[in-house]
């Protein structure tokens, strides 16, 4: 941990104070290098942040206020510094007001995933009510978020998921199938017309044998991952297959998600299923967690800032 600056709002940023923030996976991958992105050193890690206005340049003062209760889930790559510091500055476009009635903890929690899966489900995999929809990995944070949020938007909701999850996803409104079930048409009920790899299993040649003609799948994880593409049935059956990554969506693309998300967290119930809170100096350990494969649910940062500081701090 490390004391830095607290930082000076250019124009189009606000000042927020920090309440909590929370550890992903991409974090460990800017930090490693593995993803490639602009960084300024010492650099702050971290991508989301649920805090309190308490400043702002001269272009955002109309569009918050001190005091406001506020969150953001893009900071730490492309050029900004991150999140898990007590202030950070936030560009006006990528700061939202947090839903009434939301509890900060489980809004930093929700705010990479569920956005995530929004965009996988609604922009990417452009779902729409009546289709049916098969998220893999449907325990996993990601996969959860999804759940909610396709059922939210009208589909069918199928998922594959360790048996100590089914409860929670049927509780959800989805159908749960044990993981590494076979997947074929007669499992699923019939075909479906999406499919969401939230766990990285990227088995494309069994999501082709259970996908609609000019269906979509769409793939969240396994970076390090490789996959047999089964090109004769995916242009035969004209399937679309895309990769996607929140680190590439636009500011524009990020707010409208970030208002989907929390109208479904307002209608559905949304809210995350295992939260971890650590302090700031145990973002280190949560990390390497992370990369051991030890985390199960989410790790919650919880950031105190005193009212009046002439430094912060931050992890780096």
């Amino acid at each position: 941990m490390l004391d830095v600056p607290v930082p000076v709002p250019g124009p189009d940023d606000v000042l927020v104070r920090v309440r909590y923030g929370s550890v992903n996976h991409v974090d460990t991958f800017v930090r490693s290098g593995s993803w490639s992105t602009p960084l300024a050193f010492p650099f702050v890690v971290g991508r989301d942040a649920v805090g309190t206005v308490v400043g702002a340049g001269a272009a955002a003062r109309d569009a918050f206020a001190d005091g406001d209760e506020v969150w953001t889930n893009s900071l730490g790559h492309d050029g900004r510094d991150g999140a898990l510091a007590e202030y950070v500055c936030v560009p006006r476009a990528r700061l939202y007001a947090v839903p009434v009635g939301v509890e900060p903890c489980d809004l930093a929690a929700l705010a990479h995933p569920a956005v995530t899966a929004w965009l996988a489900l609604a922009d990417r995999g452009h779902l729409r009510a009546g289709q049916r929809v098969l998220v893999v990995g449907g325990g996993g944070n990601v996969g959860w978020s999804a759940v909610h949020l396709a059922g939210a938007a009208g589909a069918t909701v199928l998922t594959t998921a360790r048996p100590q999850d089914h409860d929670d996803l049927r509780a959800a409104g989805a159908t749960p199938l044990a993981t590494g079930s076979p997947l074929d048409v007669a499992v699923l009920g019939g075909p479906v017309d999406l499919v969401v790899d939230a766990a990285g299993h990227n088995d494309l040649e069994s999501y082709l044998d259970v996908l609609r003609p000019d269906g979509r799948v769409v793939l969240l994880a396994g970076m390090a991952a490789s996959a047999r593409l089964p090109v004769g049935r995916l242009y035969l059956s004209g399937a679309t297959v895309t990769g996607f990554t929140i680190s590439r969506a636009s500011a524009e693309e990020l707010a409208v998600a970030a208002r989907h998300v929390a109208d479904a967290v307002a209608r559905t119930g949304l809210r995350p299923r295992r939260v971890t809170v650590v302090p700031l100096d145990g973002v280190a350990d949560a990390h390497r967690r992370l990369e051991a494969g030890e985390v199960r649910g989410k790790v919650v940062v919880a950031l105190t800032a005193p009212s009046t500081s002439p430094r912060g701090k931050g992890t780096p």
